[in-house]
């Protein structure tokens, strides 16, 4: 028995020589569990996954979501139990939302291991057989009717007005023709033109066909995809690694920018605790995510008392980081956490 890459291209005859098959009698039993041994199961595999409470540990592992479970941390050493229980919710949230993402890859692993047939009827010993799907072996030769799931990755070798149902693999919406045809090894690059092979997990709408089993389990077709899915929980995209760029960047830059305005704000005559706060605020600011800014908005209330004019002269903490939204308004107004900082800034001391 060799493995055939492109099966397509050639005719049925060189498929079942080169697979070691007989298309009127199978193989036989024998034959059969001694490749199943060196094949395994007709199964996707299950990669290894992480507990529950891993998975959800790990939302709170990034740059940003340490910025604010320190701005938390801190406002909670300095007594301020409203804005930590304010800020602790965001990131709660926040670790919600990413752990469902995370949850989907695995759901989607699952709907591929359920769209496989249980059994299926191949032909052993020279005699039409029911056997379970997953001992099926390269060389075994297949039957399908209309309404049936294919096990595995066929080669057709004899079909009577068959269609197939293949959108779970191709994305193709209508059936599909089936022929036995031979392909031009450049014509069959697509799934979707390979005419001449039946997929595992597609189904059989109409007419009736017998192919010859060219791969298993995680070789087959849709095994990849479950293999490119499952390995997308272990890697990151290129997106993602250039946001852990720049969220590490934002918060190296909000550390900057609130070490000089408490600095200052100090050095003016304010008070130490509201600057903290006011630089607390800050950070929490720089998180490019929707919710963080509800704490930002919360925490500039919270130090506001009453909505009173700011200090006569201009003093830092609020009034000049209005001032500062404001002349950078354009930009701020393509985020929206830095608009809604700037609105609240603005409805606070009326410089609408």
């Amino acid at each position: 028995m060799t493995t055939m890459e492109t099966p397509w291209a050639v005719g049925p005859a060189e498929v079942l020589q080169s697979l070691g098959a007989d298309a009127m009698t199978g193989l036989t039993s024998e034959e059969a569990t001694a490749r199943l041994a060196v094949t395994g199961p007709n199964q996707l595999e299950e990669g290894p996954r992480r507990s529950e409470w891993l998975r959800f540990a790990a939302q709170f592992t990034n740059t940003l979501s340490a910025v604010l479970a320190a701005a938390a941390a801190i406002t909670l050493v300095i007594g301020d139990v409203k804005d930590t229980a304010v800020i602790g919710v965001v990131l709660l949230l926040n670790g919600i939302v990413g752990f469902i993402q995370e949850g989907r890859a695995e759901r989607a692993v699952d709907a591929l291991r359920h769209m496989a047939a249980d059994h299926c009827r191949v032909r052993r010993d020279g005699e039409v057989k029911e056997v379970a799907s997953a001992a099926l072996v390269p060389g075994d030769i297949v039957m399908l009717e209309s309404g049936e799931i294919v096990p595995a990755d066929l080669r057709l070798l004899d079909v009577q007005a068959l269609r197939m149902q293949e959108a779970a693999l191709t994305g193709e919406a209508e059936t599909v023709t089936k022929s036995v045809d031979a392909l031009e090894p450049s014509a069959g690059t697509l799934l979707a033109d390979r005419r001449c092979m039946a997929f595992k997990g597609t189904s059989v709408s109409h007419g009736r066909a017998t192919g010859v089993v060219t791969s298993t389990g995680m070789t087959t077709e849709i095994g990849g995809v479950a293999e490119l899915v499952q390995s997308q929980r272990r890697s990151l995209t290129p997106l993602q690694v250039q946001l852990a760029s720049v969220g590490r960047t934002l918060a190296a830059g909000a550390l900057v920018v609130c070490v000089i305005v408490f600095v200052a704000g100090v050095a003016s005559g304010e008070a130490v605790d509201r600057m903290f706060l006011t630089a607390v605020s800050l950070a929490v600011a720089a998180i490019p995510e929707g919710l963080p800014a509800v704490v930002t908005i919360a925490l500039a209330h919270g130090r506001a008392p009453g909505n009173r004019p700011p200090p006569a002269g201009g003093g830092i903490p609020w009034l000049g980081h209005c001032h500062l939204h404001r002349q950078n308004r354009d930009a701020h107004q393509q985020q929206n956490d830095g608009r809604a900082g700037v609105d609240a800034c603005w409805h606070l001391y009326g410089e609408r």
